[in-house]
């Protein structure tokens, strides 16, 4: 059992990573740095379209 809760944190703390890069590259600036305070920010973040500034340096 103890394995699965390492196993479960080590996908929470991956997700958590991704989710906060991905909003970073796409230019949610704000996001970024309110989402330290609430996480799910970085999600909504990473979901939404880039913003026209990041698009045109992709």
């Amino acid at each position: 059992m103890t394995f699965l809760w390492i196993l479960l944190g080590i996908v929470y703390i991956a997700c958590w990573v991704y989710f906060d890069l991905a909003t970073f590259r796409k230019g949610h600036y704000w996001l970024f740095w309110i989402g330290f305070l609430l996480p799910f920010l970085w999600i909504i973040g990473a979901l939404i379209a880039p913003t026209p500034t990041a698009a045109a340096r992709a």
